[in-house]
């Protein structure tokens, strides 16, 4: 086999090597994507495909609808479904999808993100609730959680203050004390006990009504012992 031999069995191999080689490094370029062998041209912001370019034909477009969006341009034949901000999730529409830009989450009131994305929340949680005999140390806000601490002696709070309050103090008020107070609830107090003053008239009635039959019995006596005398 001479050397002209070799080179024409070896050119059907290189042909199909070419090929292969040509297919397998096809690169496409802005903005345009490939499908099998052709580089396609992406449709714009807010439309996806509806029929991939041919060799004869350019590729068809078609806008997204029905809470889909497609924020860059593309190949897909199919938008994103836009994220839904429901309150079981905790969370309240910041801005509305459309076709070219999805739902902006924010926290519904009384919640913080737990889950933030850029500027975007995925997932909320509920303020913690302060419990009697603590204060609201901290109020919670869209990015941060509330912070409880405990009262300390000689005042209370129901958990719904910022701060907690001093017992009442009820000597100072000329009142008697009921019931002590305690983290969670204020001292109770009452008016003084003082007798009714008709017990007080009686007592002095009947006092009187004593005295004057002592006196009485000690001049009865006396006028006896002197018309013994007499």
């Amino acid at each position: 086999m001479n050397l002209r031999s070799k080179h024409l069995e070896a050119a059907p191999l290189l042909i199909f090597l070419v090929k292969v080689f040509s297919v397998t490094t096809l690169i496409c370029r802005e903005p345009e994507y490939q499908i099998g062998k052709e580089c396609c041209p992406v449709c714009p912001s807010g439309n996806r495909v509806k029929t991939h370019c041919t060799e004869f034909r350019s590729t068809s477009c078609l806008p997204c609808v029905n809470d889909t969006f497609m924020n860059l341009p593309t190949g897909l034949k199919k938008c994103s479904p836009c994220t839904t901000c429901g309150p079981d999730s905790g969370l309240k529409i910041h801005t509305s999808c459309t076709a070219t830009t999805d739902s902006v989450c924010e926290p519904l009131e009384g919640f913080y993100c737990i889950k933030p994305i850029g500027n975007h929340c995925a997932a909320a949680q509920k303020h913690k609730q302060c419990q009697p005999g603590q204060y609201i140390k901290y109020r919670g806000t869209a990015l941060t959680d509330s912070q409880c601490s405990d009262c300390s002696d000689g005042t209370f709070s129901d958990g719904k203050r910022t701060s907690c309050r001093p017992h009442t103090q009820c000597e100072s008020q000329n009142l008697q004390l009921m019931k002590p107070g305690t983290p969670s609830t204020d001292a109770e107090c009452g008016n003084l006990k003082k007798a009714p003053t008709a017990i007080i008239v009686l007592v002095v009635v009947l006092g009187l009504l004593v005295v004057g039959s002592l006196v009485a019995w000690f001049l009865w006596k006396r006028h006896l012992a002197e018309k013994r005398l007499l």
